[in-house]
């Protein structure tokens, strides 16, 4: 009996003991040079449940990266009519000033993801930053268009560093049934970005004459540029690493508390199980760099070129770039032609949002089919106008191109992308990605005024309207689907299809170890039961008999 209920006490004590562990543990899968993660029993409300505000804090702030990308996407397009006066540019030169940017974007994009895989995002985010801040004044004094180049390739190099990981940034931190949304926070403020600017270069436009304009308008253009840039390092000092960064650099309990604020509690225990998992397997299959070339990723690795090419190709660019100038020569004066690139601005935020709302429902590659199929009418459209000198036919179709691009080719190749890769390589690809974007958008800066000088306007429409059947096709054919699924779970997407059934086979052994244990638990309960009825039958025996001895010495 004393045995028995000395057993009966231990495996009590163990099932506590097992009990508190899973309340407050570490998390079960770490990585051998992962930190351990304590939660306490007793959490508020607020870290059980996450924080919605946080988050959102998070993607503005990132975001604004955004704005950067747009504010000197129209500045310069305002400022170039000046300049072609001040400095009589050819179509050329013309075409290098506002191209040069770009330049200065590869650069930039080049380096963006192995410094940040690295160093982390938000310091990459940050440098960048401070490159456009130092760009955008001293494109204000320059006195040649050389010099003004080489400001402008500085500020590309800014925008470069800052412009993917900002998405990859907002991708690793979103909650998965968010993320979309979230992530089009980049493209919401790069519209308006291009919006806002489009409305102060029409100011500025009209607070002088145009004599005024060649000499100091095109400054402020330029000029103004810092005040988002200084924001955005402010916001960025404020704001915390990449959670999923700091798992993978082994800074397991600060990416929890990122998590567990964006989330909650239980979301971000699991996460972090799952990441640590993935980053496991990751050490376990040897993953390097060299993967992203090989079967499997080098796929992913396609789409992410093929989305980056198209977001610029389809010549929504070229309406931002040279809008002004487009709408002067199609007989707009007196400074409407500023006025028309603002409505087109203004549609661009508008269908920007109706994207943000539709593109965790409807999901990613149904809006891109849809937006690119019908941006191919719609630049015939312009082609048409052009052809005919229809001037606000040729408005209209503009802004229906516009709003096509807004919810689909505009934003989601920027949210899909970073979301194709695994964690130790997204920083890289996307930053090789991003190059691709950078080269086709200085394509379209660099060629645009050549080709409209060349072939005029519905020619190059004819060009842009075949671009976007390209892209159209290639949308519906190769592009996967990511809404609703976890980073982690479009990383097995890419997985040579022997490495997923060898996965899927140990997942069943693992399956059937787990089930043989718990039969194996139910057999040691349920013997661990019967030997407590047998005690307890043998202890109602004693106390029987003890009872009866007692009422026999009390007879006595």
């Amino acid at each position: 009996m004393v045995g028995d209920a000395t057993s009966r006490r231990a495996t009590e004590k163990k099932n506590q003991r097992q009990s508190e562990k899973h309340e407050v543990t570490a998390v079960s899968q770490a990585t051998s040079t992962s930190e351990p993660i304590k939660t306490v029993e007793e959490e508020d409300e607020h870290q059980r449940r996450g924080s919605g505000r946080y988050i959102v804090g998070l993607a503005l702030s990132a975001g604004l990266a955004g704005l950067l990308y747009g504010y000197d996407t129209v500045s310069i397009s305002g400022a170039i009519d000046f300049l072609q006066s001040k400095y009589a540019l050819s179509p050329a030169l013309q075409g290098l000033v506002i191209s040069s940017i770009m330049i200065g974007g590869v650069i930039g994009a080049g380096f963006s993801g192995f410094l940040s895989d690295k160093y982390g995002r938000r310091k990459i985010l940050m440098f960048g930053g401070a490159f456009f801040f130092v760009a955008a004044l001293w494109s204000a004094f320059t006195f040649s268009p050389f010099t003004l180049i080489l400001a402008r390739v500085i500020g590309g190099i800014g925008i470069g560093l800052a412009a993917a990981l900002a998405v990859t940034y907002i991708t690793e931190s979103a909650p998965t049934n968010i993320r979309g949304a979230l992530t089009s926070a980049y493209q919401l403020l790069t519209i308006s970005g291009i919006f806002l600017t489009n409305v102060i270069n029409y100011f500025i436009a009209s607070s002088g004459s145009h004599e005024w304009g060649i000499d100091f308008g095109w400054r402020w253009m330029l000029g103004i540029g810092a005040i988002p840039a200084a924001i955005f390092v402010a916001a960025l000092w404020f704001s915390p690493e990449s959670p999923r960064f700091l798992v993978q650099a082994g800074r397991v309990e600060e990416g929890y508390k990122v998590l567990e604020r964006i989330n909650g509690s239980d979301k971000a225990r699991r996460d972090v199980e799952e990441i640590q998992l993935q980053i496991k397997a990751e050490q376990e299959a040897n993953a390097q760099f060299s993967d992203l070339f090989k079967p499997g990723l080098r796929k992913a690795l396609l789409i992410g070129i093929f989305l980056a090419i198209f977001n610029q190709a389809i010549g929504m660019n070229a309406i931002s770039y040279y809008g002004p100038v487009m709408f002067s020569h199609m007989g707009f004066g007196g400074n409407t032609e500023f006025l028309a690139s603002s409505l087109v601005g203004g549609i661009e935020l508008v269908f920007t949002v109706v994207g943000m709302y539709l593109i965790d429902t409807a999901g990613r590659k149904k809006l891109m089919a849809v937006g690119s199929g019908l941006m191919v009418l719609f630049a015939l459209g312009i082609s048409f106008s052009y052809a005919n000198n229809y001037q606000l036919l040729m408005l209209i179709f503009v802004m229906c191109f516009t709003s096509c691009f807004a919810f689909s080719m505009g934003p989601i190749p920027w949210i899909m992308i970073p979301e194709l890769f695994p964690t130790y390589l997204r920083g890289r690809a996307t930053g090789i990605c991003t190059v691709f974007l950078w080269a086709t958008n200085w394509a379209i800066g660099q060629f645009t005024p050549m080709l409209i000088s060349g072939i005029g306007g519905m020619g190059t429409f004819l060009v842009f309207a075949c671009t976007n059947l390209i892209c159209f096709l290639g949308v519906i054919t190769f592009v996967p689907e990511t809404k609703d699924k976890t980073l982690e779970e479009i990383a097995e997407l890419w997985k040579p299809k022997d490495e997923q059934q060898s996965n899927a086979q140990l997942e069943v052994v693992r399956a059937t170890a787990d089930l043989k244990q718990a039969e194996a638990d139910i057999k040691a309960a349920e013997a661990e039961l019967a030997r407590a009825r047998r005690a307890k039958e043998r202890a109602i025996a004693t106390k029987a008999a003890a009872e009866a001895l007692v009422a026999a010495q009390k007879r006595r």
